[in-house]
Protein backbone atom coordinates (compact mmCIF):
# COMPACT_ATOMS: atom_id res chain seq x y z
CA UNK A 1 0.00 0.00 0.00
CA UNK A 2 1.29 3.45 -0.88
CA UNK A 3 2.00 5.86 1.96
CA UNK A 4 1.74 9.63 2.28
CA UNK A 5 5.11 10.20 0.66
CA UNK A 6 4.40 8.18 -2.47
CA UNK A 7 3.49 9.69 -5.83
CA UNK A 8 -0.23 9.43 -6.50
CA UNK A 9 -2.09 9.70 -9.76
CA UNK A 10 -5.53 11.12 -8.98
CA UNK A 11 -7.43 12.58 -11.91
CA UNK A 12 -6.93 16.34 -12.08
CA UNK A 13 -10.45 16.91 -13.41
CA UNK A 14 -12.26 14.67 -10.90
CA UNK A 15 -14.51 16.22 -8.29
CA UNK A 16 -14.58 15.20 -4.65
CA UNK A 17 -16.60 16.19 -1.59
CA UNK A 18 -15.57 16.14 2.07
CA UNK A 19 -18.43 16.27 4.57
CA UNK A 20 -17.27 16.95 8.12
CA UNK A 21 -17.97 19.13 11.15
CA UNK A 22 -15.27 18.69 13.79
CA UNK A 23 -12.65 21.47 14.04
CA UNK A 24 -9.65 19.14 13.61
CA UNK A 25 -11.13 17.79 10.38
CA UNK A 26 -11.92 21.27 9.08
CA UNK A 27 -8.32 22.26 9.78
CA UNK A 28 -7.05 19.15 7.98
CA UNK A 29 -9.26 19.90 4.96
CA UNK A 30 -7.90 23.45 4.78
CA UNK A 31 -4.35 22.15 5.03
CA UNK A 32 -4.45 19.16 2.66
CA UNK A 33 -7.18 19.65 0.07
CA UNK A 34 -5.11 22.14 -1.96
CA UNK A 35 -2.32 19.54 -2.21
CA UNK A 36 -4.62 16.93 -3.76
CA UNK A 37 -5.45 16.59 -7.46
CA UNK A 38 -8.99 17.35 -8.61
CA UNK A 39 -11.64 19.82 -7.50
CA UNK A 40 -12.68 19.72 -3.87
CA UNK A 41 -15.84 20.89 -2.11
CA UNK A 42 -16.57 21.04 1.64
CA UNK A 43 -19.93 20.36 3.31
CA UNK A 44 -20.15 21.41 6.96
CA UNK A 45 -23.73 20.60 7.97
CA UNK A 46 -26.32 17.85 7.40
CA UNK A 47 -28.71 20.43 5.92
CA UNK A 48 -26.23 21.10 3.12
CA UNK A 49 -25.88 17.42 2.24
CA UNK A 50 -28.65 17.11 -0.34
CA UNK A 51 -28.99 15.25 -3.61
CA UNK A 52 -29.46 18.52 -5.47
CA UNK A 53 -26.24 19.95 -4.05
CA UNK A 54 -24.32 16.77 -4.82
CA UNK A 55 -25.69 16.47 -8.34
CA UNK A 56 -24.49 20.01 -9.03
CA UNK A 57 -20.97 18.86 -8.07
CA UNK A 58 -21.13 15.27 -9.39
CA UNK A 59 -18.33 13.94 -7.16
CA UNK A 60 -16.34 10.77 -7.79
CA UNK A 61 -16.18 10.14 -4.03
CA UNK A 62 -17.83 11.71 -0.97
CA UNK A 63 -15.61 11.42 2.11
CA UNK A 64 -17.10 11.54 5.62
CA UNK A 65 -14.47 12.06 8.34
CA UNK A 66 -16.20 12.09 11.75
CA UNK A 67 -19.77 12.54 10.46
CA UNK A 68 -22.52 12.33 13.09
CA UNK A 69 -25.67 11.80 11.04
CA UNK A 70 -27.16 8.99 9.03
CA UNK A 71 -26.58 9.56 5.32
CA UNK A 72 -29.80 9.08 3.31
CA UNK A 73 -30.02 5.88 1.29
CA UNK A 74 -30.65 7.91 -1.87
CA UNK A 75 -27.17 9.45 -1.54
CA UNK A 76 -25.54 6.11 -0.68
CA UNK A 77 -27.11 4.53 -3.75
CA UNK A 78 -26.08 7.29 -6.16
CA UNK A 79 -22.54 8.07 -4.95
CA UNK A 80 -19.52 6.22 -3.61
CA UNK A 81 -19.48 7.37 0.00
CA UNK A 82 -16.48 6.67 2.23
CA UNK A 83 -16.41 6.91 6.03
CA UNK A 84 -13.45 6.60 8.38
CA UNK A 85 -13.88 4.58 11.56
CA UNK A 86 -11.36 4.39 14.39
CA UNK A 87 -11.56 0.63 14.88
CA UNK A 88 -10.38 -2.59 13.25
CA UNK A 89 -13.83 -3.49 11.94
CA UNK A 90 -15.87 -5.60 12.34
CA UNK A 91 -14.51 -5.18 15.87
CA UNK A 92 -15.67 -1.84 17.25
CA UNK A 93 -18.58 -0.97 15.00
CA UNK A 94 -20.79 1.73 16.49
CA UNK A 95 -20.52 4.92 18.51
CA UNK A 96 -17.76 6.54 20.58
CA UNK A 97 -15.01 4.23 19.29
CA UNK A 98 -12.15 6.20 20.88
CA UNK A 99 -13.67 6.13 24.36
CA UNK A 100 -14.84 2.53 24.06
CA UNK A 101 -11.40 1.39 22.93
CA UNK A 102 -9.58 3.16 25.77
CA UNK A 103 -12.05 1.89 28.39
CA UNK A 104 -11.31 -1.64 27.12
CA UNK A 105 -7.59 -1.11 27.60
CA UNK A 106 -6.49 -0.74 23.98
CA UNK A 107 -3.24 1.19 23.40
CA UNK A 108 -3.57 1.36 19.62
CA UNK A 109 -6.14 0.66 16.93
CA UNK A 110 -6.63 0.89 13.17
CA UNK A 111 -8.30 3.59 11.14
CA UNK A 112 -10.61 1.81 8.68
CA UNK A 113 -11.79 3.45 5.46
CA UNK A 114 -15.18 1.94 4.60
CA UNK A 115 -17.73 2.09 1.81
CA UNK A 116 -20.79 3.51 3.54
CA UNK A 117 -23.89 1.30 3.57
CA UNK A 118 -27.25 1.55 5.32
CA UNK A 119 -26.02 -0.41 8.39
CA UNK A 120 -23.64 1.50 10.66
CA UNK A 121 -19.94 0.74 10.02
CA UNK A 122 -20.86 -2.49 8.21
CA UNK A 123 -19.59 -1.65 4.73
CA UNK A 124 -16.67 -3.23 2.88
CA UNK A 125 -13.15 -2.01 3.64
CA UNK A 126 -10.88 -0.04 1.29
CA UNK A 127 -7.85 0.07 3.57
CA UNK A 128 -6.68 0.18 7.19
CA UNK A 129 -3.81 2.03 8.88
CA UNK A 130 -2.32 1.58 12.34
CA UNK A 131 -2.81 4.47 14.77
CA UNK A 132 -1.90 5.13 18.39
CA UNK A 133 -4.34 5.86 21.21
CA UNK A 134 -1.75 7.72 23.29
CA UNK A 135 -2.40 11.27 24.48
CA UNK A 136 -5.56 13.30 24.89
CA UNK A 137 -8.63 12.82 22.76
CA UNK A 138 -7.80 16.12 21.05
CA UNK A 139 -4.33 14.86 20.14
CA UNK A 140 -5.66 11.52 18.92
CA UNK A 141 -8.37 13.13 16.77
CA UNK A 142 -5.84 15.56 15.29
CA UNK A 143 -3.53 12.70 14.32
CA UNK A 144 -6.47 10.77 12.91
CA UNK A 145 -7.47 13.75 10.76
CA UNK A 146 -3.99 13.70 9.17
CA UNK A 147 -4.19 9.94 8.62
CA UNK A 148 -7.56 10.35 6.88
CA UNK A 149 -5.81 12.30 4.12
CA UNK A 150 -3.16 9.59 3.76
CA UNK A 151 -6.03 7.23 3.06
CA UNK A 152 -7.80 9.69 0.78
CA UNK A 153 -4.62 10.12 -1.28
CA UNK A 154 -4.35 6.36 -1.67
CA UNK A 155 -8.04 5.98 -2.55
CA UNK A 156 -8.12 8.60 -5.28
CA UNK A 157 -4.86 7.25 -6.71
CA UNK A 158 -5.85 3.59 -6.80
CA UNK A 159 -9.67 3.55 -6.83
CA UNK A 160 -9.68 0.15 -5.12
CA UNK A 161 -12.66 -2.17 -4.84
CA UNK A 162 -13.54 -2.45 -1.13
CA UNK A 163 -13.45 -5.91 0.41
CA UNK A 164 -16.09 -7.41 2.76
CA UNK A 165 -15.36 -7.31 6.47
CA UNK A 166 -14.24 -10.58 8.05
CA UNK A 167 -14.12 -11.72 11.66
CA UNK A 168 -16.28 -11.51 14.74
CA UNK A 169 -18.63 -8.52 14.96
CA UNK A 170 -18.25 -6.50 18.16
CA UNK A 171 -20.51 -3.46 18.44
CA UNK A 172 -19.87 -0.39 20.60
CA UNK A 173 -22.62 1.69 22.19
CA UNK A 174 -22.46 5.47 21.90
CA UNK A 175 -21.63 7.00 25.26
CA UNK A 176 -23.96 9.40 27.04
CA UNK A 177 -23.04 12.70 28.76
CA UNK A 178 -23.68 11.26 32.23
CA UNK A 179 -20.84 8.80 31.62
CA UNK A 180 -18.42 11.72 31.81
CA UNK A 181 -18.77 11.79 35.61
CA UNK A 182 -15.49 10.79 37.25
CA UNK A 183 -15.48 7.26 38.72
CA UNK A 184 -15.24 7.04 42.50
CA UNK A 185 -13.20 3.83 42.53
CA UNK A 186 -10.59 2.07 40.44
CA UNK A 187 -6.94 2.32 39.45
CA UNK A 188 -5.16 5.64 38.97
CA UNK A 189 -4.35 4.73 35.37
CA UNK A 190 -8.06 4.26 34.64
CA UNK A 191 -8.81 7.68 36.14
CA UNK A 192 -6.16 9.23 33.89
CA UNK A 193 -7.67 7.46 30.89
CA UNK A 194 -11.11 8.77 31.82
CA UNK A 195 -9.87 12.37 31.79
CA UNK A 196 -7.80 12.16 28.60
CA UNK A 197 -10.34 10.23 26.51
CA UNK A 198 -12.87 13.06 26.99
CA UNK A 199 -10.39 15.91 26.54
CA UNK A 200 -11.31 17.34 23.12
CA UNK A 201 -13.13 20.38 21.78
CA UNK A 202 -16.93 19.92 21.55
CA UNK A 203 -16.88 16.93 23.96
CA UNK A 204 -18.19 16.96 27.54
CA UNK A 205 -15.09 16.72 29.76
CA UNK A 206 -14.52 14.54 32.79
CA UNK A 207 -16.55 16.06 35.58
CA UNK A 208 -17.38 15.93 39.28
CA UNK A 209 -20.65 17.38 40.61
CA UNK A 210 -20.05 19.01 44.02
CA UNK A 211 -23.18 20.64 45.35
CA UNK A 212 -23.98 23.58 43.07
CA UNK A 213 -20.60 23.30 41.35
CA UNK A 214 -19.27 21.48 38.30
CA UNK A 215 -15.59 20.61 38.49
CA UNK A 216 -14.18 19.80 35.04
CA UNK A 217 -10.81 18.26 34.25
CA UNK A 218 -8.51 18.40 31.21
CA UNK A 219 -4.80 18.51 30.26
CA UNK A 220 -4.07 15.48 32.41
CA UNK A 221 -0.58 14.11 32.97
CA UNK A 222 0.09 10.81 34.74
CA UNK A 223 3.47 10.63 36.49
CA UNK A 224 4.14 7.86 39.00
CA UNK A 225 1.43 7.85 41.64
CA UNK A 226 0.12 11.31 40.74
CA UNK A 227 -2.22 12.75 38.13
CA UNK A 228 -1.83 16.44 37.38
CA UNK A 229 -4.67 18.15 35.51
CA UNK A 230 -6.20 21.55 34.82
CA UNK A 231 -9.43 22.20 36.70
CA UNK A 232 -12.33 24.49 35.82
CA UNK A 233 -15.05 25.19 38.41
CA UNK A 234 -18.40 26.68 37.49
CA UNK A 235 -22.01 26.59 38.64
CA UNK A 236 -24.05 23.65 37.42
CA UNK A 237 -26.41 24.75 34.59
CA UNK A 238 -30.06 24.57 35.61
CA UNK A 239 -30.88 22.46 32.55
CA UNK A 240 -28.11 19.97 33.23
CA UNK A 241 -26.07 21.18 30.22
CA UNK A 242 -23.59 19.09 28.30
CA UNK A 243 -23.15 18.03 24.71
CA UNK A 244 -23.60 14.49 23.52
CA UNK A 245 -20.54 12.49 22.56
CA UNK A 246 -20.22 10.68 19.27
Amino acid sequence: MKTEGDIFLGDSDCRYVVATIKPWNLEAYARYSDELPGNWSLIESPEALTLDALRAINPRYIFFPHWSWKVPDAILNEYECVCFHMADVPYGRGGSPLQNLIVRGHKDTKLSALRMVADLDAGPVYCKHEMSLAGSAQQIYTEMAKLVYTQIRWLISNKPKPQPQTGEIVEFVRRKPEQSVMPKNGELAALYDHIRMLDANTYPPAIIQWGQWEIKFNNANHVGDVIEASVTISKTPKDGGGNCEE
